[in-house]
């Protein structure tokens, strides 16, 4: 596949029903602390598929087909410096049956194709349950659904301790207004204003403190993702919660509760 050198930013995100003021614009208040990494015209500063992704009308698109279906789940890769402490914010909508997603403190896997990377991600979702949910591709899947508080312990266990204001309903196929704020090891999502996942990473094996940032296109059902207005703007070094900080209380459920035993099977006659 032909390698394409893009410019712009990173960013996804669902709609959840939040104030109109929300959903207008991504542009932070403090944008002279920002940086754009989108300029609306083309693609420098970002490496992607060319196949699968354009400017077009001020926005990205990423865009997949039923006539050329992907194996696999592919990346735009911001080329600029690893971001550690940072909010993220820019304009999402996906057309079609399919989901997409903003990776962040991600890295490459190259070894598993091209254009791949794994790491959080803030999920842009269809169904209501995983929409703005923390989903860790190519590693510790789900760890967060939608509404959820979460602390995952150093042991690894990613447990439900309470709940956020995860807004209205969603309402597919139109533009959202996506936020990601991580500061050491506290992870938050927005969509149009409103909280949708919370995050305490105490897994000291399976987190990221730091990475790349990048947008999806998902194999399966044909879609486009339509990206703008993305701005990063990076915060001081710290922010690390000590486990004990963040107790999980007796209440508390797996996030991903196990599956039942399977009935066995009758004898066939």
């Amino acid at each position: 596949m032909k390698k394409v050198i893009f410019s712009i930013g990173l960013g996804l995100v669902v709609a959840v029903g939040a104030p109109a003021a929300e959903k207008g614009k991504a542009k932070p208040e403090d944008a002279p602390k920002a940086e754009s990494l989108f300029n609306g015209n083309d693609l420098t500063g970002w490496e992607g598929d060319s196949k699968l992704w354009s400017v077009r009308d001020g926005m990205i698109v990423g865009k997949t087909s039923d006539a050329d279906p992907l194996p696999y789940n592919k990346f735009l890769i911001w080329e600029g410096d690893p971001v550690e402490n940072f909010s993220l914010t820019a304009m999402i909508r996906v057309v079609g049956e399919n989901n997409s997603g903003i990776q962040y403190r991600s890295k490459r896997l190259p070894d598993l194709g091209e254009y791949v990377v794994g790491g959080y991600q803030m999920d842009i979702h269809p169904s209501q349950e995983y929409h703005g949910m923390l989903y860790e591709e190519k590693g510790r899947g789900i760890s967060a659904k939608r509404g959820m508080k979460v602390v995952i312990t150093p042991e690894g266990e990613k447990m439900n301790v309470g709940s956020v204001g995860a807004g209205g309903e969603l309402v597919w196929g139109e533009w959202h207004k996506y936020a990601v704020e991580a500061r050491g090891n506290q992870l938050v999502h927005k969509v149009d204003g409103e909280v949708t996942a919370k995050i305490f990473d105490h897994d000291a094996a399976g987190r990221a403190l730091g990475g790349l940032i990048a947008f999806q296109v998902h194999k399966g059902n044909p879609m486009e993702v339509h990206i703008k207005e993305v701005w990063l703007k990076r915060l001081p070094a710290g922010g690390m919660i000590a486990p004990e900080k963040t107790p999980v209380p007796g209440g508390a459920t797996p996030v991903m509760p196990p599956k039942p035993p399977k009935k066995p099977k009758g004898k066939k006659k």
